[in-house]
């Protein structure tokens, strides 16, 4: 297959044309579009930008799209319908997908429980199993740093009487391990901390997490949307309960995901989703084929491509990090040696984050999670990892995929360089840093 089939194209970047600086600091951005941006042509004309933003969603592979068409002309069957050929096939076809799906993460398929995303996971495998052990056990422990949907389901959980404690990370991103077992009670239910984390690409220690819960005899769930199909995951190795997976981030289709529950020792959850039983019970409703089967060859893709892709992601992650910590006054963030290479997390002080992203139109990125980046506060998981407000602010996320391209890298390179320059020259506080002036030592006055 051709790699580069989905991969998107730009016009050359060129240098703009020199312009006195507005006065006004948000008229100079609004000058970025005419100034910076005059020889960019972005989505709304004849080129799209550059796609950097895989945390957010990736695109679907064309031969995942060749397996969902099937299921919108002939195999339109019901997979519940036992009475005829038409629910057969269908059937057959699901169950071939959950296999792929199990196969990716060392499970039986037996236990893959088809959900619409990892956001359903996360609230099923929370929210269910504290409260089917509600009468014994009150206590759940997650960490900082989670989506939020593990935390928002966490709060919910606080509002009905249950205590959760929400432990703080490292500089680097990562857990204390002794503190999570120094916090493990005897009604500590479950234990929930993510894989890979959305925002700064932090791989957790999931093995040794899942051995401290094992010996506790606490149930163990991973937000693992980040991580599968992008690093290599067994969970009977890391003696995972729960793992929840999503479709879209894996180059499968929107609105599918999946929800591994333990059989041995088994793992009981009360039901978020009531009606017809189907899922072993745990989760109602018909199931959507065409997207089961799109997910399930996604995972039988990733699984036999993984080290192909991630030798190919590694190799322009590096090419963009060094360019980008080789500009003055950039920190990476997140732990540079346990992280998922796909996503790079930087800030550049003394620029806006928003402005950045305004400035580069012409590159698809985001400042933080998809799910909050319409907020203007600064990224909770920064602030998280001892960032204060202007670094957690001017922080950018760079998600590298399958489809990215050299080419591609070489471009945001020069343009996040070029606007970078241009917004700091904006900067009063960048004018005092060039004059060696120590901005800790400034006392500033209160108007």
């Amino acid at each position: 297959m051709n790699r580069s089939a989905v991969a998107t194209t730009t016009t050359p970047l060129t240098k703009p044309t020199s312009a006195p600086l507005p006065s006004d600091y948000s008229s100079a951005i609004e000058s970025v579009g005419t100034d910076i941006l005059q020889n960019v042509e972005v989505m709304d004309t004849k080129t799209r930008p550059i796609y950097l933003d895989m945390q957010a969603t990736t695109p679907l592979d064309p031969r995942v799209l060749d397996v969902m068409l099937r299921f919108y002309t002939g195999l339109y069957g019901n997979p519940h319908s036992r009475t005829h050929a038409y629910g057969w096939e269908t059937e057959e076809e699901v169950e071939k997908a959950r296999k792929y799906v199990a196969d990716l993460i060392n499970a039986d398929p037996k236990e893959i429980i088809f959900t619409s995303g990892a956001t359903e996971s996360n609230n099923m495998s929370v929210k269910g199993v504290a409260r089917f052990y509600k009468n014994k056990k009150r206590h759940v422990i997650t960490t900082q740093t989670e989506h939020k949907c593990v935390l928002d389901s966490c709060r919910h959980l606080q509002d009905e009487g249950f205590e959760v404690t929400y432990l703080p990370v490292q500089s680097n991103g990562l857990i204390d391990l002794a503190q999570l077992e120094a916090e493990i009670r005897p009604d500590t239910a479950l234990v929930s901390v993510m894989t890979v984390n959305n925002e700064i690409g932090v791989i957790q220690p999931i093995e040794e997490i899942g051995k401290i819960c094992r010996k506790h005899k606490v149930f163990f769930h991973t937000d693992a949307a980040q991580a599968v199909g992008k690093i290599a995951l067994d969970v009977n190795k890391a003696n995972v309960d729960l793992m929840s997976i999503s479709g879209h981030k894996i180059y499968g289709p929107k609105g599918i995901g999946a929800c591994y529950v333990r059989r041995r020792p088994r793992v009981r959850l009360e039901p978020i989703i009531s009606g017809g039983g189907q899922e072993r019970g745990l989760r109602s409703g018909t199931l959507a084929a065409p997207l089961i089967a799109g997910f399930g060859e996604a995972c039988r893709i990733a699984k036999e491509e993984m080290a192909y892709d991630h030798e190919h992601i590694s190799k322009l992650s590096r090419r963009l990090s060094d360019g980008l910590l080789a500009m003055d006054h950039t920190i990476r963030n997140g732990d540079p040696e346990h992280h998922y290479p796909g996503c790079v997390n930087v800030s550049f002080a003394y620029v806006e984050g928003e402005s950045l992203l305004m400035a580069l139109k012409d590159i698809a990125l985001s400042s933080g999670s998809a799910c909050t980046s319409a907020s203007l506060e600064p990224s909770y998981v920064l602030r998280a990892l001892g960032a204060d407000d202007a670094l957690a602010h001017s922080s950018i996320r760079f998600g590298i995929g399958r489809f990215t391209t050299v080419e591609e890298i070489d471009y945001v390179l020069n343009a996040v360089r070029e606007r970078v320059t241009f917004l700091r020259e904006l900067s009063p506080l960048w004018e005092m840093v060039q004059e060696g002036i120590d901005l800790e030592s400034i006392e500033w006055s209160q108007h």
